[in-house]
């Protein structure tokens, strides 16, 4: 993938695209088989486009890399200062926690303590996944429930549980709307479905 438009504008958040490149290389979406890059983009697209500053967007490039590779805090924060390495921090979840929706729940506070910029990666991320799962549900129905680790109904309980948390933490967060619309067409796209026996 190439680099993101938005990206030439600062050379911390290209830095900060190169590096989550590098450390997903090789990765895969889960839904669509698709570079696992896309998705950090997508989130952070979606926080450059409401006007936060280059570090949440840099932050938001990252947000999976701690979780999801072998570079620690320490690094992003070596790399891109104390500021992008707390928000990443923040995103991450702690695996030592092994009941999904606990490990869940427990994340949403983090962030919530975290703060505005925090929950603004976080929020963006589940609407980035949200849109993503939206997509491969229209073509395939609830048989995309065998990719993922918890059954759809889980996962749109506790993005409800996201969206509530936002509203009382960061009212003024512009894309929670969006995020509150995808859930609900998503919800009747599915009672659709299973109204039809698919």
């Amino acid at each position: 993938m190439e680099e993101p438009r938005f990206a030439a504008r600062s050379g911390l958040v290209a830095e900060a695209y190169r590096l989550a490149a590098d450390a997903h290389e090789g990765q895969r979406r889960k839904d669509d088989g698709t570079p696992y890059i896309t998705h950090p983009v997508a989130v952070a697209e979606l926080l450059h486009d409401a006007g936060f500053d280059d570090e949440v967007v840099a932050a938001a490039l990252l947000h999976d890399v701690v979780e999801d590779t072998e570079m620690d805090r320490d690094e992003i924060a070596e790399r891109f200062g104390d500021r992008v390495a707390e928000l990443v921090g923040a995103l991450s979840e702690d695996d030592g926690i092994q009941d999904y929706e606990d490990r869940k729940r427990e994340h949403r506070e983090q962030v919530a303590e975290s703060g505005r910029d925090a929950i603004a990666i976080y929020i963006a991320d589940k609407l980035s996944n949200l849109r993503d799962m939206r997509f491969i549900y229209a073509e395939e129905g609830e048989a995309i429930a065998s990719r993922f680790k918890a059954p759809l109904d889980v996962r749109v309980g506790l993005w409800r549980g996201d969206l509530e948390m936002a509203r009382r933490s960061a009212p003024d967060l512009r894309y929670s709307g969006d995020f509150e619309r995808e859930l609900d067409e998503f919800d009747r796209e599915r009672a659709a479905r299973r109204a039809e026996g698919g």
